[in-house]
């Protein structure tokens, strides 16, 4: 059972070897087989699978949670665990991370195999979404970025098939004895930070691949060292950085937001779909699979933009003008066109605001003109020069509210019967 799963081993050869053993008393092929046959039907039904040295990495996600108390707020958050295990010698990994999130999910991945030295063929997951992004039977679809690390590494992703629990028997049986065997162990601890938990895992886990196996000879750390471990693929040089990856369409404006902040893109795009790529340090934008432009990736909202990527003459953009702007403005109010002025001016380029005055003037299609006027006018008494400013007083009918102060009388009287002067004080 065990030569069997080395590259290229047979049956035929495994007898061959038998009966040189033993030549006088061995048993024929076709007995020999039999007998095999028979003892195998014998063991349970996720050791009955074929799986061959270094093919498989079988990972999920562990039912159970561990609580994890913060020292400062004394706020209870659960930790995730994730399984990884090994088809052929049943070597596993677990560590607890935060969430079942991609980036969690991929990290673990490459922890998982830095732990076993190596990559497998295959790596079987189960369809959660951070893996797949359409469960189907016959064709699922990856996660764009879970499909770049797969690439990274030179392995493929083969999930398993939905409803099919025996298609990840290894990992099931192998949660199982992670919850068994480590999270049982661990359920009086109190437990502070997610470093401190997975101290405590790494060593149990440790105790989890040096236990004997019930019905095989030998442990989970013997079997990967003299099965798996010389069949593995060699590491890459440099470690997968996670990339968020994600379609985005320019705007008339020639820039792409992402996590609050807008970078430019080269004008002649305008209105075409590109692919975002973001690393932790870096942005970069493809376009029919080809680079066309990165950023260094700022995590403050803001505006990042290169001026080699600004239009000269350019169709699509130019039919919008800071003067058509301000046309379209002053046709509905004097403080609407204060506000796009005011806007205007507090760009480097009049361009990088076109997005959030077409938002404002577009307004104009669902409230009247006299209200969205009223609301430019308190936005512009109180230097209110966000979009999201003029959406919350229309919608919060402030605009309605807004009266004129009554004129007070120019002198009030300075005697009356009912007024004390100096005269009633001694």
């Amino acid at each position: 059972y065990r030569e069997l799963k080395r590259k290229g081993t047979t049956m035929q050869l495994l007898w061959e070897e038998y009966s040189q053993q033993y030549p006088n008393r061995s048993f024929s092929y076709a007995q020999y087989c039999r007998l095999y046959r028979d003892w195998l039907k014998k063991q349970r039904r996720s050791m009955r699978q074929t799986h061959k040295a270094g093919e498989k990495l079988f990972v999920d996600y562990a039912g159970q949670t561990v609580p994890i108390v913060s020292h400062k707020s004394g706020e209870i958050r659960t930790a995730q665990i994730f399984v990884a295990v090994l088809g052929a010698s049943n070597y596993t990994f677990c560590e607890a991370t935060w969430s079942q999130k991609l980036p969690d999910w991929i990290n673990s991945h490459v922890r998982a195999f830095e732990f076993i030295c190596g990559v497998p063929v295959i790596v079987v997951p189960d369809n959660l979404k951070s893996a797949v992004t359409k469960a189907c039977r016959y064709g699922p679809e990856t996660n764009p970025s879970y499909q770049q690390f797969a690439a990274h590494y030179g392995t493929a992703l083969v999930p398993a098939r939905p409803l099919k629990p025996k298609d990840k028997a290894k990992a099931e049986v192998g949660v199982q004895i992670i919850e068994r065997w480590i999270l049982a162990r661990l359920r009086h601890h109190t437990f502070f930070s997610l470093g401190e938990l997975n101290v405590y895992i790494k060593a149990l886990l440790k105790e989890v691949n040096n236990k004997p196996f019930k019905q095989l000879k030998g442990t989970r750390q013997q079997w990967f060292y003299s099965i798996d471990k010389l069949a593995l693929l060699p590491l890459p040089k440099q470690v997968y950085q996670y990339t968020d990856i994600k379609t985005v369409k320019v705007n008339i404006d020639y820039h792409v937001q992402y996590d609050n902040h807008f970078y430019s893109i080269p004008h002649h795009l305008v209105g075409e779909k590109i692919e975002l790529h973001a690393k932790k340090f870096l942005v970069e934008f493809y376009f029919h699979n080809k680079r066309i432009t990165s950023h260094a990736r700022k995590y403050h909202s803001g505006m990042t933009t290169v001026s080699e990527h600004m239009p000269v003459k350019h169709e699509k953009h130019h039919k919008w003008t800071p003067g058509r702007l301000m046309n379209w403005a002053k046709d509905i109010g004097d403080e609407v066109l204060l506000w796009i002025k005011t806007v205007l001016n507090q760009r480097q380029h009049p361009e990088q605001a076109y997005r959030v005055c077409l938002g404002l003037l577009n307004l104009s299609r669902s409230y009247p003109a006299q209200r969205l006027n009223k609301a430019c006018g308190i936005a512009n008494k109180n230097s209110l020069y966000r979009l999201q400013h003029i959406k919350d007083i229309l919608s919060s009918n402030q605009d309605k509210l807004v009266s004129e102060p009554k004129e007070l009388p120019s002198r009030l009287p300075q005697s009356h019967e009912n007024i004390r002067g100096p005269k009633n004080f001694h």
